[in-house]
C-alpha cells in the first residue's frame, strides 16, 4: 500500500513558530473512488499568511486544525486516475498542502501546461503571488504614468512582481528590502528606480525623501511596522495604500502599537485599504491572462528560493520570517516521474 508523509500542526505557536510547532506523520493512501485521482507532490508553497492560520482566531480564512495537515498551494503529477478529466502524468495544482501524496476529487484541482513555463511559476508569478500583486496594485493602487510607487518587502514573492507591474505602468518605483543582495536584485535585474536597505539605513524618512523627491503616490505595504510608519510621513494628496500584509507583526506576543494614521489619511485625502486575493476570485481569469501575456513578452521575470526535500518544509517556512528568501519560497519534494 502507498504511504503518504504529512506535516501537521502539532500545537498553536506563541510568538515565532519553531520545529515543535510541526509534526511529521505517515498515513496509508486509500483506494481511489470514482472521479478521484492520486497525486504525487512535486512542489509545495510556503507563505507568510500561513502564520495567521496557525492562530485560533476569526479571520478571512479558516484556521488550521491542530493535528491537521498544513494546507497551501501544491503542484503534483497524477499517478492514478478514476476521472475522465485527468490521466497519469498530468501536472496539476491544488491546495492540498504539506504532504507527499493526495487523493483529490476532480473538482479540487486543475491541470497546468508544463510547456508554457516552468511548473513552479504557477505557485508564484503566474499563480497566487502574481495575482495578489496584480489586483492589489492595479485595483487599489491604480498607478498612473510618472507617479511614485514604494514597495516594502520588495524582494519578496509579491513585492518583486508589484514593482515590475508598476514599471510596466510607467511609474517611478522604489523598493525597500533587507540586504545588499536584495537591493542589487531590485536595481539591476528588476529595474527599480531606487532602493533602500532598511537594515543599514539610519534614517528611513530621509532615505525616502531622497528616493522619492516627488513624494509617495502609492505605497504597497507588505510589512507594516516602523517601515510603514516612515513611508506614511511622505505620502502625497490622494495617495493610495494597498495593505497586502504585515509580516513584521505576525510573531509578536503583544499588540503591535505604532503612530495613529487617521490624521495623515485625512490631511492627504488618502486611501488605505486591506485586501486578500479571495476578494478578486471572480476576476482570476483576467489577471492570469494578463500576467501570462507580460511573462511571454519578457516584461515579467521572477526569482525563486527553492529548498530541496520534504523534511525541510518547516525550515523553508521559518526562513520567510528571517528574510532569507529572495522572490517566491518553494520546496521541491520530488522530480516528475512521468515527464515527457
Amino acid at each position: 500500500m502507498t504511504k503518504n508523509n504529512q506535516i501537521v500542526l502539532a500545537k498553536r505557536p506563541q510568538g515565532m513558530p519553531d520545529k515543535d510547532t510541526f509534526k511529521f506523520i505517515e498515513t496509508d493512501v486509500k483506494e481511489l473512488e470514482d472521479k478521484e485521482v492520486l497525486i504525487r507532490t512535486i512542489y509545495v508553497s510556503v507563505d507568510p499568511y500561513m502564520r495567521g492560520r496557525m492562530q485560533d482566531v476569526a479571520s478571512y480564512i479558516e484556521p488550521f486544525k491542530v493535528n491537521g495537515v498544513i494546507e497551501g498551494g501544491s503542484i503534483g503529477e497524477v499517478v492514478k486516475s478514476k476521472s475522465t478529466s485527468f490521466k497519469q502524468g498530468d501536472v496539476v495544482i491544488g491546495s492540498y498542502g504539506w504532504q507527499t501524496s493526495y487523493i483529490a476529487n476532480e473538482n479540487e484541482i486543475r491541470k497546468i501546461d508544463p510547456s508554457l513555463a516552468p511548473i513552479s511559476t504557477h505557485l508564484g508569478v503566474l499563480g497566487m503571488t502574481g495575482l495578489t500583486a496584480y489586483f492589489g496594485l492595479l485595483d487599489i493602487g491604480e498607478p498612473k504614468e510618472g507617479e511614485t510607487v514604494v514597495i516594502s518587502g520588495a524582494a519578496g514573492a509579491v513585492g518583486s512582481i508589484v514593482g515590475q507591474i508598476a514599471k510596466i505602468k510607467g511609474a517611478h518605483v522604489v523598493g525597500i528590502a533587507g540586504s545588499e543582495e536584495k537591493v542589487k536584485l531590485l536595481k539591476e535585474e528588476l529595474n527599480f528606480d531606487a532602493t533602500i536597505n532598511y537594515r543599514t539605513t539610519a534614517n528611513m524618512e530621509e532615505a525616502l525623501k531622497e528616493a522619492c523627491p516627488n513624494g509617495v503616490d502609492i505605497y504597497f505595504d507588505n510589512v507594516g511596522g516602523e517601515i510603514s510608519d516612515a513611508v506614511l510621513t511622505q505620502i502625497n494628496k490622494n495617495a493610495r495604500i494597498p495593505i497586502c500584509g504585515a509580516i513584521s507583526s505576525y510573531n509578536l506576543k503583544t499588540l503591535d502599537i505604532g503612530p495613529r494614521v487617521q490624521t495623515k489619511l485625512v490631511k492627504k485625502s488618502a486611501l488605505m485599504k486591506g485586501f486578500t486575493l479571495g476578494d478578486y476570485s471572480s476576476r482570476f481569469n483576467e489577471g492570469s491572462t494578463q500576467l501570462a501575456q507580460w511573462f511571454k513578452e519578457g516584461k515579467l521575470t521572477y526569482r525563486e528560493t527553492i529548498k530541496e526535500g520534504f523534511e525541510n518544509i518547516p525550515d523553508a517556512f521559518l526562513d520567510l520570517f528571517k528574510g532569507n528568501n529572495v522572490g517566491k519560497q518553494l520546496v521541491k519534494v520530488a522530480d516528475r516521474k512521468y515527464a515527457k
